[in-house]
């Protein structure tokens, strides 16, 4: 593999099958800002970046890349890469406060008007429906502990399909259910900060319930095309030891397939090596709704796990769990501290369309992307960012999911996580994403080396 800091620019010469589709991807709660107007309610992120200690830097979004404001400019960015796409999030709490009730008609619009936007400038939106900014009310009263919730977001979703349906044509339910049950409630480090390991398995079941009623919603109302993003990760052995191998099939089975089978599939992966029957809070009926067909599968990719039977006196062994993430060795890494592997992004992309075979749709790269530490040169307006480490991760990643098309599997597109800087969530304002560096005193962009470089690889992909 080049070095991640002098790398060949392996994806240079490639070009893409004719129809692939190039953008960007953001999420409402992490550039939006603006948290307090237009009527919007709070969220489960709100509460948690106010909870001492959540949030690495102590920060909040209340400003975040402020583009409830400069939307405007955003797409101007975007028209200037030539993107096909803009993959950005619905917030839950701006069009329907509490989780319950009308839709607040100031959120719509502001919706409305970044549609209208987008297509004026030939760019094609891509909404999700959720990126994990539940309104607090329903946390209060369960949140995706509370298989109700899936039956309020099919609310809410008709509240979004009704007033934008006419204008867009692709829409994503749900990003990263993954990270929600195993972040937001198993471990607690993202919101809304639930520590209840293996009692966290509802809210997977309760998240693709909601999917399938998504789906059913979006297809009640005409004939656009829908999928679901889920978060995905290539499991490595840390060795070839028995105990290693069950590890990160085990691993491999509560991070990947519960959230990937039952969409693809119509069934969960046997949970009987955890202890279970069934997965919890399953109703008759429920998965014919979750593995309804979809049109697109969404895949986040960023890193390889490295996995490992669980070190004595670990919270993963005191959790009676089977398995513990380790780091790899000798790999360089991101701002994020993961690793940059971009063979095991080929590896995972083929083994998705040898396990699944025609039972996957077409495949979307709905993330992938890289933080470094940026510095703007010489002020905001007249400045420069060198990113050449981002240039060099993005290319490689290109040229994998390039590899993995040259094997057999249908990619369509690929959105580049960020199209600008933004509220990372725990970390806060410590981590850049962005093609496009934002100040997050005054909200100013400034396009980094890899603004121009993606801009040059969509033009010559064609």
């Amino acid at each position: 593999m080049a070095d991640a800091l002098t790398h060949d620019r392996t994806g240079d010469a490639l070009t893409f099958p004719q129809g692939f589709r190039w953008g960007a991807a953001t999420a409402a709660f992490q550039i939006e800002g603006s948290t307090s107007e237009g009527g919007r309610g709070e969220s489960i992120w709100d509460v948690f970046t106010r909870t001492p200690g959540r949030v690495i830097d102590g920060s909040n979004a209340e400003l975040a890349a402020d583009s409830y404001r400069r939307y405007r400019d955003d797409v101007a960015l975007l028209a200037g890469l030539g993107a096909d796409d803009y993959r950005f999030s619905i917030s839950w709490p701006r069009v329907q406060p509490g989780g319950t009730g009308p839709a607040n008609e100031a959120g719509l619009a502001y919706y409305d008007r970044l549609v209208d936007e987008l297509l004026a400038a030939g760019i094609a939106p891509v909404p999700t429906l959720y990126h994990w900014d539940l309104p607090q009310e329903l946390e209060a009263a369960g949140g995706w502990l509370n298989r109700d919730t899936a039956y309020r977001l099919a609310d809410y979703a008709g509240f979004v399909i009704d007033r934008l349906g006419d204008r867009v044509q692709r829409w994503i339910t749900l990003n990263e259910p993954a990270m929600t049950t195993l972040q937001g409630y198993a471990l607690g480090t993202q919101a809304p900060g639930h520590a209840l390991m293996m009692g966290s398995l509802p809210t997977a079941h309760h998240q693709l319930l909601a999917h399938g009623l998504a789906v059913a919603a979006i297809r009640e109302r005409g004939d656009a095309e829908v999928g679901i993003t889920n978060n995905h990760t290539l499991m490595v052995p840390a060795s070839d030891a028995p105990a290693d191998r069950f590890a990160a099939g085990a691993f491999d089975l509560i991070y990947n397939r519960i959230f990937a089978d039952p969409v693809l599939t119509g069934a969960y992966p046997d949970l009987s090596g955890f202890g279970l029957e069934a997965m919890p809070g399953l109703e008759p009926g429920d998965l014919e709704l979750i593995g309804a067909p979809i049109d697109f599968y969404g895949i986040n990719f960023y890193n390889p796990t490295r996995v490992a039977a669980p070190a004595e006196g670990s919270e993963f062994a005191a959790a009676g769990l089977p398995f513990e993430p380790v780091e790899f060795e000798d790999v360089p890494t991101t701002g994020f501290d993961w690793p940059i592997m971009p063979e095991t992004f080929t590896e995972l992309l083929v083994s998705f369309a040898r396990d699944y075979g025609d039972r996957l749709p077409p495949v979307v790269i709905t993330e992938n992307g890289a933080s470094f530490p940026d510095e703007v040169l010489g002020g905001p307006v007249t400045g420069a960012v060198h990113d050449e480490r981002r240039i060099g991760y993005v290319d490689e990643h290109i040229a994998a999911v390039r590899r993995a098309i040259d094997q057999g599997v249908d990619v369509r597109g690929y959105y580049l996580w960020s199209l600008t800087d933004n509220f990372e969530w725990a970390e806060g304002y410590t981590q850049r994403f962005g093609l496009v560096h934002v100040d997050f005193e005054t909200g100013e962009r400034t396009p980094k080396d890899s603004y121009a470089w993606y801009r040059d690889r969509i033009a010559s992909s064609r």
